[in-house]
């Protein structure tokens, strides 16, 4: 998956363009030996350009000229007798074969025979008149590469590497510090940073726009169902618990934040925001029944606490298969499961320690500030409830404390 997509086996590449292969393999080997000295770095490795002779010939326009010679018909001359060109085809039962003409396999492999070689020569006034190739053209045997790699239309070549007992991030962060105070590039070559880590990067940037348009979009929902942001913040106070779960969850296997632990802990938004609205809205259903606060907190938690640890238990079941075996074909499911299954435990027990403690005193300032505002003063009562006096006040008219 690292090949599709970066083009190399490898989760850092360090790519350097430019148009002179000799100095991209000597700038290749300076950033080679400067990844040699930072910690954390294993498999570095320079990306291999191999040579091979090849045959050069290049013309002399002046000379060629003295013998009446076109460049475009000497290459086509040169290229009909050391790489042929077909003449017709022969048949034989039902299979055809191009018949190419060309010199024989002796006169095409020694560079001497090459260089003998016979061209027409116009303007010597002969009919027929021949030269040497040697004459009009410089013919030699040099070391060339293989294959030239090139992207974005421009040469380039790489140090790849992997990273192993260390965070990514850092690991570049230090590179890149490294290379451009050790690394000296002439005009028109320049470094590019590529591998898992690039695309890692665009893949959480583009995740994290989209975890911030899903907590978004639960606390609409919320505001929605609800019909105030107060209790809309308090059933995302399960969004910090779940997180706690999920990042112990990510450091106990291994610490290595991937691109599928971080579609977990979105996941894992609503799968939290669910429990709050499973207890604020029994709360609110039996506070609309006439139970005091007190009882609503204590009778609403414990008709929700066995729905809310089924719900879990159900979601965290599910997941378990992903993390029984060998890991073979679960690469991206399992830290994926991790995150979910830390943060569904932390969200789940402190749920259904948080959300009744802060129901509670939300809901005893809301009623202290009601009662101010109103003019009637609000006491507290030994269970810790809230009390109002009447206005009409100090005389027998006062009325008793209701619930």
């Amino acid at each position: 998956m690292d090949e599709v997509q970066s083009g190399v086996r490898a989760q850092v590449a360090i790519k350097i363009y430019g148009d002179d292969l000799n100095v991209l393999r000597q700038k290749g080997r300076v950033v080679l030996k400067v990844m040699q000295s930072i910690p954390g770095v294993a498999d570095l490795a320079l990306e291999q350009q191999i040579n091979v002779p090849q045959l050069i010939i290049k013309m002399d326009r002046e000379k060629a000229s003295r013998y009446g010679l076109n460049i475009g018909d000497l290459s086509e001359t040169i290229e009909t007798l050391l790489n042929g060109t077909v003449v017709s085809q022969v048949l034989e039962g039902r299979k055809t074969f191009d018949l190419f003409v060309r010199l024989n396999e002796p006169a095409r492999q020694d560079l001497d025979a090459i260089r003998n070689m016979l061209v027409d020569a116009p303007a010597l006034g002969k009919d027929g008149a021949k030269i040497p190739l040697r004459e009009v053209a410089d013919v030699r045997f040099e070391e060339r590469p293989y294959f030239i790699n090139r992207e974005n239309v421009q040469r380039r070549i790489i140090v790849q590497c992997n990273v192993a007992g260390r965070d990514l991030n850092s690991v570049i962060v230090e590179a890149k510090k490294k290379i451009a105070g050790q690394v000296k590039l002439p005009a028109g070559y320049f470094i590019k940073y590529g591998g898992q880590f690039a695309s890692q990067q665009e893949a959480q940037r583009i995740l994290t726009i989209f975890g911030i348009g899903a907590v978004v979009g639960i606390f609409l929902m919320l505001f929605q169902a609800f019909g105030t942001a107060r209790e809309a913040l308090l059933v995302m106070i399960n969004l910090p618990l779940a997180l706690i779960g999920g990042v112990v969850a990510v450091y106990l296997a291994g610490g290595d934040l991937s691109v599928p632990a971080i579609i977990g802990f979105i996941s894992l938004f609503g799968i939290a925001s669910r429990n709050g609205v499973i207890l604020v809205s029994h709360y609110n259903q039996l506070r609309t029944g006439g139970k005091s606060l007190r009882e609503t907190v204590v009778e609403g938690s414990l008709d929700r606490l066995n729905p809310v640890l089924m719900t879990a238990a159900t979601a965290a079941l599910g997941l378990v298969p992903l993390l029984w075996g060998s890991p073979t074909g679960k690469e991206l499911e399992r830290p994926l499961a991790h995150v979910i299954l830390g943060g569904l435990v932390t969200s789940t027990f402190l749920n259904l320690v948080l959300i009744p403690t802060l129901y509670n005193k939300i809901e005893e300032i809301r009623e202290r500030r009601a009662a101010k505002k109103s003019g009637t003063p609000a006491k507290k009562s030994g269970a810790g409830e809230a009390t109002v006096d009447s206005p009409a006040s100090n005389t027998d008219n006062q009325q008793k404390p209701t619930e």
